[in-house]
C-alpha cells in the first residue's frame, strides 16, 4: 500500500490508483464531469484539477490521471484550486451554455456569467468525449467519434452520416454528463 495525504489526512492507497480513485475511496469529494468508472480517464473537462505539494513549488495536476506515490500531499479544495475550477466553469458555460448540469456546476462555484463569447447559445455538448470512449471501449463499436479539428470539432458518426453500425444500446445517451447525446442521438441512427 502506499501513503498519501489527502487535506491533511493520511490515507492509504494501492499501487496504480489515481488521485481521484483513492479520494473517492476514502470519501473526498473531487468535482468531476469528463471522467466515469467504465472507460479510460482523459483528464480533458479539468474540473478534477487539484494541488499536488505545498508552498512555490506546488502544482495543479489533474486527478483522474496522475497516479498516486508514496508520500504525495494532495489538497482538494485551496484557493488557487477553487480558481482554477472557476475560470474552467466560465469557459464551459461559453462553450455549452444550453447545459443545465454546466450552470447548475457553475452557480455551485459562484460563477454566473462568462466573460468568453458565447457562439452557440443552444449548444449542450462540452466534447468531453466519454460518449466515443464508452461506445468504443464498453460496447465496442466505434459508432461515434470526434470529427473534424479545432474550433469545427463535433462528435458524430464518420462524415457525419446516418450510420447502421449504431445498435441503439443508449450507453452514449447514458454516460453524457451535459445530456447533449440525447438531441444527437436521432442524427447518429438516421431518425429524422
Amino acid at each position: 500500500m502506499i501513503t498519501i495525504s489527502i487535506d491533511g489526512q493520511e490515507v492509504q492507497a494501492r499501487p496504480g490508483w489515481t488521485v481521484l480513485e483513492t479520494a473517492r475511496h476514502h470519501g473526498f469529494y473531487i468535482p468531476t464531469l469528463c471522467y466515469h468508472e467504465a472507460v479510460s480517464p482523459s483528464g480533458v473537462c479539468r474540473m478534477c484539477l487539484v494541488q499536488l505539494g505545498e508552498g512555490p513549488q506546488a502544482k495543479l495536476v489533474a486527478s483522474c490521471m496522475y497516479p498516486v506515490a508514496e508520500g504525495m500531499k494532495i489538497f482538494t479544495d485551496t484557493d488557487r484550486v477553487r480558481n482554477v475550477r472557476r475560470w474552467i466553469l466560465e469557459m464551459l458555460v461559453s462553450e455549452c451554455p444550453a447545459s443545465t448540469e454546466i450552470r447548475d456546476m457553475a452557480a455551485r462555484y459562484n460563477v454566473t456569467g462568462t466573460r468568453f463569447e458565447i457562439e452557440n447559445p443552444d449548444e449542450q455538448c462540452m466534447l468531453c468525449g466519454l460518449c466515443t470512449r464508452v461506445c468504443t471501449e464498453v460496447v465496442g463499436l466505434a459508432a461515434i467519434s470526434t470529427v473534424s479539428r479545432g474550433v469545427h470539432k463535433k462528435v458524430g458518426t464518420p462524415f457525419l452520416r446516418p450510420t447502421e453500425v449504431c445498435v441503439e444500446c443508449g450507453c452514449c445517451v447514458t454516460i453524457c454528463p451535459t445530456n447533449a447525446m440525447q438531441a444527437r442521438i436521432d442524427s447518429v441512427r438516421g431518425v429524422s
